[in-house]
């Protein structure tokens, strides 16, 4: 572990560009699933029909002029602030633009994973010592490990936010280099101290949760940091960032109460295709920025069109196989269950998505979503039985 962790600070000093979009145990806005990604401008690429990749760190800024104004937009929310999403008003409080790094929005979801993996280990029960256990894992997936990889990612994507949004707080100046390293470093070993203790209480001979935890940890360092950084392809990077938000939070909730099978871990991947298909919503809206910093979104590799269609089947017929999955198990109520979750999903593609995925992307994810999510509680329901 110590070598792993080792890697990290010093490869934190170098220069580096990235578009945002990972989270820890998990991951991103649970709107956009799980990233925000700079509002590109290109006209200065696009009389070129050459592949062009652009280092940050290569990059003369004071050449390259920003596309937003050097300060927040007027009137923006506190809310947002503490919640880390756009449209932020602007803040000094050092604790507040902190908490703002973690991204409290993206928290959720991950809160839920760990819900459907209690469910689904079919050992959890309303006593106080679950409970505490349950919100210690909580805390683990939450603020601690995701707040870690938000952090990070938004240290790796501090070249391009000076040249798209130089107002946020890392290249803006609020904070410091060293405080925000100082960050990632506790909230990461604050996650991964919490695993062990959670092993400990649980009994565990064989540390799984610290194993999760690190596991995810990496998986989010290697997302965002080169040399890797999946999120430069668009098959990888957004099946990972799937299963962030999918499998790694249920399988710590079941590691926690129960035993985490292979059928679970298949069954919980299968569901992280759909994650994929969320993940490339948000891709549309970047489309001429990825293509002019060379990032192999699906929408850059295959076109709107095709994309759209690639998004829309991972997500419906992961759901599919699921349900065909607990049919087959001799399970045909959650089945029907999650088929019942399904055609909605469906209706609103068909109503907002494939109309326009930049124009409708909020309204159709706020109006499907909630199915999906229902969805993999009742998977993780039918598992416990």
């Amino acid at each position: 572990m110590t070598s792993i962790l080792n890697t990290v600070s010093p490869i934190l000093s170098s220069r580096v560009y990235s578009a945002e979009r990972f989270g820890a145990l998990s991951l991103r806005n649970p709107v956009e699933f799980t990233r925000r990604r700079p509002g590109w401008s290109t006209p200065d690429f696009e009389s070129s029909g050459r592949r062009l990749v652009v280092r940050a760190a290569e990059t003369d800024t004071d050449k390259v002029k920003s596309q937003v104004p050097d300060k927040a937009p007027a009137g923006g929310s506190s809310i947002n602030q503490l919640l880390g999403i756009k449209g932020a008003a602007q803040e000094t409080n050092k604790w507040k633009i902190r908490l703002q790094l973690t991204k409290p929005v993206t928290w959720p979801p991950l809160v839920w994973g760990v819900v459907c993996g209690a469910a689904a280990s079919g050992n959890f029960h309303w006593t106080p010592e679950d409970v505490a256990k349950s919100i210690l894992c909580m805390l683990m997936s939450g603020p601690c490990l995701t707040g870690y990889t938000q952090t990070i990612n938004d240290w790796y994507d501090r070249d391009i936010d000076a040249i798209n949004e130089p107002y946020r707080p890392i290249p803006s100046g609020a904070i410091s280099e060293q405080e925000v390293i100082t960050q990632v470093w506790v909230l990461l070993l604050g996650g991964l101290g919490i695993a062990g203790v959670l092993d400990v209480w649980a009994g565990h001979t064989t540390p799984t949760l610290f194993y999760l935890a690190l596991g995810g940890s990496l998986l989010s360092y290697i997302y965002s940091a080169p040399p890797l950084k999946l999120k430069q392809n668009g098959w990888v990077g957004n099946f990972a960032l799937g299963a962030s938000y999918i499998s790694l939070p249920w399988w710590a909730g079941q590691a926690l109460f129960g035993t985490l099978t292979p059928d679970v871990v298949v069954l919980t991947l299968l569901y992280s295709i759909a994650g994929l298909g969320i993940a490339i919503v948000n891709d549309f809206k970047s489309v001429e920025g990825d293509r002019a910093m060379g990032l192999q979104s699906l929408p850059v590799a295959f076109g709107t069109e095709a994309a759209k269609w690639i998004c829309v089947g991972a997500i419906d017929v992961t759901q599919l196989s699921v349900s065909g999955y607990l049919l087959a198990s001799g399970k045909p109520y959650y089945a029907l269950a999650l088929l019942a979750l399904i055609i909605p999903q469906i209706v609103f593609q068909f109503k907002y998505f494939l109309k326009d995925p930049v124009k409708y992307d909020v309204k159709y994810q706020a109006s499907a979503q909630p199915f999906l999510v229902l969805g993999i509680f009742v998977t993780a329901l039918a598992s416990s039985h």
